[in-house]
């Protein structure tokens, strides 16, 4: 039982950084076209899924917490569902931290790439802060939008409780941050919204080796990525969302650079190129390797 219940661990180097993928869950969902492709018929769907040797009836979402040693800092870059997802088999994380050999007091920096509760539910453990010595970075226009008021007895107050619940009373710890700005030595921030209006993509390099850490840019490897226009359900702006993963991904299919997408295939981390109107998902194998 023990065993079974340790989360996949995936660890590589970039550059003198040492980054940890943690699999801080799953979830299987049914019939993929009402969250991808909600502008397309189903069957339009369903046939993508198929001609990519997926089943056509259902999809498997991951989520992809991670973990990035600077030598300087330790930074944990969203922090998963937490103790509200165990029941479900998520909120993995702090399993996943301890299974690469950190403790949570070991972490320096809590970095946010937006605030949707599956990136920020592992804030909290039992009412204390889960990592009690950390500072936090979170994007301010983010947080303005869901800890607002206006947010009350809209599509939204789910979220903007949360928020108030778990990101607010670390505020006096946080520094918010907008494009450009960095996050530790090696990490700076790029605006990238749609999904949510604050959402951020962190562009990590050291030693001249590069990462993207896209959050919810794109949210399926075949559906998102070969079809950046296609509407997806959890984008809060379909038509910015589609914007800001063009404009992403063309940015890293253009410079050869990694990317780590929260729910990409675990663990996550890949490389795009260009293919036609879209993008053609290259996952991770043997690059950092060498």
């Amino acid at each position: 039982m023990t065993a079974a219940l340790l989360p996949p661990v995936h660890q590589f180097k970039l550059g003198s950084f040492t980054v940890t993928v943690v699999r801080d869950g799953l979830s299987i969902i049914e019939k993929p076209w009402e969250t991808f492709g909600a502008n397309q018929q189903p069957e339009t769907v369903q046939k993508m899924l198929s001609d990519n040797f997926l089943p056509t009836d259902r999809f498997v979402n991951t989520y992809a917490p991670a973990i990035i040693d600077t030598g300087s800092d330790l930074v944990v870059v969203d922090t998963g569902f937490g103790k509200p997802g165990r029941e479900r088999g998520n909120g993995l994380l702090l399993a996943g931290l301890k299974a690469a050999g950190y403790a949570p007091e070991q972490v320096t920096v809590v970095a946010l790439t937006h605030l949707h509760g599956d990136h920020i539910g592992g804030m909290v453990e039992d009412g204390a802060p889960a990592f009690p010595n950390a500072r936090y970075v979170a994007g301010r226009k983010e947080y303005d939008f869901w800890s607002d008021k206006a947010r009350e007895g809209t599509a939204a107050e789910g979220g903007h409780k949360l928020v108030l619940s778990n990101v607010t009373p670390f505020a006096e710890k946080t520094t918010f941050i907008g494009e450009g700005d960095q996050v530790v030595a090696g990490m700076t921030a790029m605006l990238a919204t749609g999904h949510t209006p604050g959402h951020m993509v962190f562009h990590v390099e050291s030693d001249g080796k590069q990462l993207v850490m896209t959050g919810d840019t794109a949210n399926h490897y075949i559906l998102s990525l070969q079809n950046p226009d296609w509407e997806v359900r959890f984008d809060m702006d379909k038509a910015q969302a589609a914007q800001s993963r063009r404009r992403v991904f063309d940015m890293i299919a253009t410079d050869r650079i990694a990317f780590l997408g929260f729910h990409m295939p675990f663990p996550a981390v890949g490389f795009v190129e260009k293919n036609g109107s879209g993008f053609r998902y290259v996952p991770k194998s043997y690059q950092f390797d060498l």
